[in-house]
């Protein structure tokens, strides 16, 4: 198969006509690496910062030209104006508690997960209905321009039904960058491994199934998990396939970080060059193959994506909730209605890892 023109592989977000004010609640890395810089490239006024300690409030304020800094939530909650959106950067615990001193029927961006397990995430949900707040779910590898680009390619049927996807990382990531993980119960699959589920559920629907295995590092004891392999269950002939290794230290030659989609007519594969050197990055790589009429392959074909995963991605994530509250966008991908179900099958990969596999002792013949 063959296109007379290049496949379309725009990546831009929708964005709202005049954006709405921010107010971010919260200041940990992510804020300064990727909101704070993302919003500054789409033209999204951040109109307040609120963290506990105000030293680091003050530092980015001074940076981004922040007018309004508080270290008091309450404060800063009645001091917004009401066409505010509120931008949630906390741990995933204090969600919920914070979620229930905000405006009713208010519009909020919560950072991804959306809980540290489902109990959690379902108490958040129940707040969301009965405060009536607008929320969505910051899972914003949705957004990433390798992964638009990768979902107009498919919407255009080149590369015919989608059959199989895959992540697969192989990188040395530097954990003392989170101190905040350090001892809690969960860590790799719902800090990390829950961006590939909320993906893969994005193009190929919910998994009727969750098969898994978490593990830790004798490098990283204090981390409860560090590597993972996930297998979400779909009909046949489809599989969807999640492999992570956070501390392979054995230098870049063979680290790897990649998704890949093949069709019944042809593939796409981008390097998530974020997460190796993570988080200086090495640059992504975006390619496809398509087959021809005879189903021979042809050759791969490289595209030039503009922006990464950081920042941009949290453009389009952001953008979903101003579009919403302007009006011009009826639902909100990653609506927490949605996002609950990431959560329940991240659950189902840590009861799946308890329970263990299938015992080949149960096969063994009679002595």
């Amino acid at each position: 198969m063959s296109t007379a023109f290049p496949p379309i592989t725009d990546t831009r977000p929708q964005l709202p006509a005049i954006p709405f004010p921010i107010l971010i609640i919260g200041t940990g890395g992510i804020v300064k690496d990727a909101h704070l810089p993302a919003y500054r490239i789409a033209g999204f006024p951040v109109w307040g910062i609120y963290n506990r300690t105000r030293p680091r409030a003050d530092a980015l304020a001074a940076e981004y030209g922040i007018a309004n800094v508080f270290d008091d939530l309450d404060g800063a909650i009645a001091a917004a104006p009401e066409n505010i959106i509120f931008d949630l950067a906390l741990p995933a615990s204090l969600f919920a508690e914070t979620l229930r001193r905000l405006p009713r029927g208010a519009h909020v961006l919560i950072q991804k997960p959306m809980g540290e397990d489902l109990a959690q995430a379902r108490e958040v949900m129940d707040v969301c209905r009965e405060r009536g707040l607008h929320a969505a779910i910051n899972c914003q590898l949705r957004f990433a321009p390798f992964v638009t680009a990768a979902r107009n390619i498919i919407a255009q049927g080149l590369i015919g039904d989608l059959i199989d996807m895959e992540m697969r990382l192989s990188t040395m990531t530097p954990w003392e960058l989170f101190p905040f993980l350090n001892g809690l119960p969960r860590m790799e699959i719902v800090y990390h491994s829950v961006h590939y589920i909320d993906l893969i559920r994005s193009f190929l629907g919910d998994p009727g199934g969750v098969y898994a295995r978490t593990v830790s590092h004798p490098l990283h004891p204090e981390l409860a998990s560090v590597c993972s392999a996930i297998l979400l269950d779909y009909p046949d002939p489809v599989r969807a396939t999640i492999t992570t290794n956070h501390l392979h230290r054995f230098g870049p030659k063979h680290q790897e970080s990649y998704l890949k989609w093949e069709g019944t007519k042809g593939a796409i594969k981008a390097r998530v060059g974020l997460l190796m050197d993570y988080p200086h990055g090495v640059g992504d790589q975006f390619e496809y193959c398509l087959l021809d009429d005879e189903g021979n392959p042809g050759e791969w074909q490289s595209v030039t994506l503009e922006g990464s995963w950081f920042p941009e991605a949290f453009i389009g994530s952001m953008a979903q909730v101003q579009c919403h509250k302007e009006g011009t966008l009826a639902h909100m991908l990653t609506d927490v209605s949605d996002v609950i179900h990431t959560m329940e099958a991240v659950e189902a990969a840590y009861a799946s890892s308890a329970r263990g596999g299938v015992k080949p002792s149960e096969f063994s013949s009679p002595s």
